[in-house]
């Protein structure tokens, strides 16, 4: 058995529609299948989804308080009225700034953007910043991509005669703004049929109100942030990444080609994980670490030198970006294993003085990878005694509305139900830990503390073509709402397992099913090698691709999790002492059971360091279920190794060492002819020099003196004979006796039928024997139940 890293929860498998889809749409059952688990359930809803030429995008004006804001912008044009757009510093703060204002210069305003600094002013608008706007001579205000929450901000604008509109995405609190108007897809009342838009989604469909058409010029900005945000890729956000990416590829802003060039995707296809873990990262950085106006005046560049200078300022901050994370990371999980152990903690609130408010976010979603814990991280800052901090989640913990049970210690908060940023008082921290962990523990079972993977499809190998691969990335780009599809195989053979890599810390499968086979790839599994039998039936989930290298072109599975669900057999028989020692410590201590069935084994193997299990002493009380058991000797007795295993539930895993110092199976094992000739020929000599004559005998018989000793032995054990300082005698008139009464005798027999079946048999044999001890007991069980 090997358990998986994650709960596999696995979606049910459509049945029903799926045979109208495959033939009015020409696609595989599979696909067909992924379709219909995913809502699109008919032709239509399919068809529009896997085509773009079926997609639309809204009308702007559904969006509430749209007509209001091009109005008032358009009335700023005309007045040649100063407008400044109040923009976020992450990549959708950034790509959203960029994208307004462009669309603003495109119909003559006369406009400047503003980000907040991260660590002096904090998230979102804010009192002094307006203030100053008015002093300068703005007459409006835009936000992107912020401002739902600017009640104060919004009531100043207006006490000082400053237009405030706010364009954003984030959850809507109780109480909103009483700006000049709000655009936001999830405000309460809007009639907008798709909630998902990022923020830049928010700016893109100002532009496409302000010029009346779609602003395809600046898709290559907008598919930035909506990537990076992580917002739903359904409906909408789909059609935008789709021709964003397309642009991104064909791009010609400076910025964005020397931001590619950092990425090193400038020959490559475009794809949605090169804005996420490339592109992306890299804008976040600036904001993080300094001032994110470099981000903007990079996307907005019109100079190639001015590009790739600021790109690679921008690249610079990223590798900075990564060694900060990492030290506060370490310092984090000190924190958490010294001060909040998880197994006490439902919810992690770790704080620390100093740590770079930039990129605590980061940090959060590293604890939460390790630890599976909604996760907050804090930033204290001793001066004010402010604590700023980012929040990250898991499935079943709504963070945004568990945070909002806390709003009376919770003056400044906003996201998502997986993630949120908020400042609070440092004093506060203990109460607002206190009552995550106690409203976790309401709406969590402890179930949902160990990972889940969510599975699409449960394919056989043969499924897995290359022509079916090439239809499921119709539903790409992938992202929140529409994963990368994860396919399960199950209980599947191998034929081919190996380590791969410089450090040989990744592994290669061959998976094989009714004639079929599928490479597997999995990075940073190479030790599963060590965990798999060759001949077990293996269960794998990933993701499919396709695999183009020296011409040819096969399908593969990258392998993320693997369990197999029968107890597994290893055959350690023949490993070296030093090669021991090293793959026991490798089993976990608390799952690891040794087994010696002789008290010398210990020493002789030298496992000194390691906790024995002494077989020999006691036989009764030795729960194996769940357990990785290694047996380091062979038992005396094949009814003790009968006995242990039929006693309980198979352990996941049996090593087998059986280790021995004689070897019964291939020593002379005297047959009853021979103890028939040998008595025979005492009872003509009546007496024997065993010590003078035995070796001219055994010569002479073809025996070895071993033979001789051994039936001297169990015939004097019997009562026929006596030996006296070497001199054997036969007794006058001995009690008829069998061979098997001889305790020689039968622990001869016994150590030989051992050595065979434990020994020096094949490993499908041994396995066989383990398989009838396991089998016997299940039928057991099952006769005691049917008799209760």
């Amino acid at each position: 058995m090997l358990k998986s890293k994650a709960r596999w929860k696995i979606k049910e498998q459509a049945s029903s529609q799926v045979d109208l889809l495959v033939n009015e749409l020409n696609i595989a059952p599979l696909v067909a299948k992924l379709l219909i688990n995913r809502g699109y359930d008919t032709v239509e809803t399919a068809r529009r989804f896997l085509y773009k030429d079926e997609m639309v995008y809204h009308d702007p004006f559904l969006l509430d308080d749209m007509e209001r804001t091009v109005k008032r912008i358009q009335a700023a044009v005309e007045r040649n009225e100063k407008i400044l757009i109040f923009g976020d510093y992450d990549a959708d703060g950034v790509s959203s700034t960029a994208v307004m204002y462009c669309a603003l210069k495109s119909i003559g305003a006369v406009v400047d953007f503003y980000i907040p600094n991260r660590f002096t002013e904090g998230y979102g608008p804010n009192e002094p910043a307006i203030r100053k706007a008015k002093d300068q001579g703005y007459g409006l205000i835009v936000t992107v991509d912020t401002g739902i929450a600017a009640v104060h901000v919004a009531n100043v604008a207006k006490e000082i005669n400053l237009d405030f509109i706010v364009t954003d995405h984030h959850e809507a609190p109780p109480v909103l703004p009483d700006a000049y108007a709000i655009i936001n897809p999830k405000k309460p009342g809007c009639s907008y049929p798709f909630k998902g838009l990022a923020g830049v989604g928010v700016a893109f469909k100002v532009a496409h109100a302000l010029l009346g058409r779609v602003p395809t010029e600046w898709l290559d900005i907008a598919v930035i942030g909506t990537v990076a945000d992580l917002v739903p890729l359904v409906d909408e956000n789909r059609l935008l990444v789709m021709e964003g990416l397309h642009a991104l590829q064909s791009t010609e802003k400076p910025g964005l080609i020397a931001l590619k060039k950092k990425c090193g995707i400038t020959s490559q296809v475009v794809q949605a994980d090169h804005v996420g873990f490339g592109i992306g990262p890299r804008i976040n950085a600036a904001g993080r670490l300094e001032s994110a106006d470099p981000a903007v005046a990079l996307l907005l560049s019109e100079s190639h030198d001015e590009a790739e200078h600021l790109a690679s300022e921008i690249d610079d901050l990223n590798k900075e970006r990564k060694a900060v994370v990492s030290e506060i990371t370490e310092a984090a999980i000190q924190v958490v294993e010294s001060q909040f152990p998880p197994s006490e903690h439902e919810v992690l609130v770790i704080a620390g003085e100093g740590w770079n408010a930039g990129v605590i976010g980061i940090v959060a979603s590293r604890l939460v990878e390790r630890y599976y814990r909604p996760t907050i991280v804090l930033s204290i800052d001793s001066g004010s005694g402010l604590a700023k901090g980012s929040a990250r989640s898991i499935e079943g913990f709504d963070m945004f509305a568990e945070l909002s049970k806390s709003r009376d210690i919770l003056p400044h908060f906003g996201g998502h139900p997986m993630a949120a940023g908020l400042t609070m008082n440092a004093s506060d921290l203990e109460e607002l830990r206190t009552r995550l962990c106690r409203q976790a523990r309401e709406v969590l079972t402890p179930d949902d503390f160990k990972p889940v993977t969510s599975i699409d499809l449960v394919a056989s190998v043969d499924d897995c073509s290359v022509n079916v691969i090439k239809q499921l990335e119709l539903l790409a780009p992938f992202g929140v709402s529409n994963p990368t599809p994860k396919v399960l195989i199950e209980d599947v053979h191998l034929e081919q397992m190996r380590k791969i890599g410089s450090e040989s810390n990744h592994l290669k499968v061959g998976f094989t099913q009714n004639g079929t086979s599928l490479d597997g790839i999995g990075f940073h599994l190479g030790y599963l090698s060590e965990e798999i039998t060759a001949q077990a039936k293996v269960s794998a989930v990933g993701t499919l691709s396709i695999n183009e290298w020296n011409g040819h072109v096969k399908p593969q599975l990258m392998i993320e999790d693997v369990a197999v669900s029968e107890w597994q057999l290893f055959d350690w028989r023949s490993i070296q002492r030093n090669r021991l020692i090293e793959r026991l410590s490798t089993i976990p201590v608390e799952d690891r059971v040794l087994l010696a069935f002789r008290e010398d084994t210990k020493n002789k193997l030298e496992l000194h360091k390691f906790d024995i299990t002494h077989m020999y002493r006691d036989t009764d009380d030795h729960d194996l279920a769940n357990k990785v058991v290694v047996l380091l000797d062979i038992p005396e007795e094949r009814e003790q190794l009968r006995k242990l295993f039929s006693a309980y539930e198979a352990p996941n895993r049996i090593y087998v060492i059986f280790h021995h110092d004689e070897d019964s199976f291939f020593t002379t094992n005297p047959n009853r002819e021979q103890f028939k000739w040998f008595y025979a020929f005492l009872l003509k000599r009546k007496s024997f020099n065993i010590k003078r004559h035995s070796e001219e005998l055994a010569k002479y018989k073809g025996w070895s003196r071993h033979t001789i000793d051994f039936m001297s032995n169990v015939f004097c054990e019997l009562g026929f004979v006596t030996i006296d300082d070497g001199i054997l005698n036969v007794a006058k008139s001995p009690e008829k006796k069998s061979l098997d009464e001889s305790i020689t005798y039968r622990q001869k027999q016994e150590q030989a039928y051992i050595e065979n079946d434990f020994v020096y048999s094949s490993y499908m044999d041994l396995k066989q024997w383990f398989q009838q001890v396991v089998k016997e007991k299940l039928v057991d069980e099952k006769s005691i139940k049917e008799t209760v």
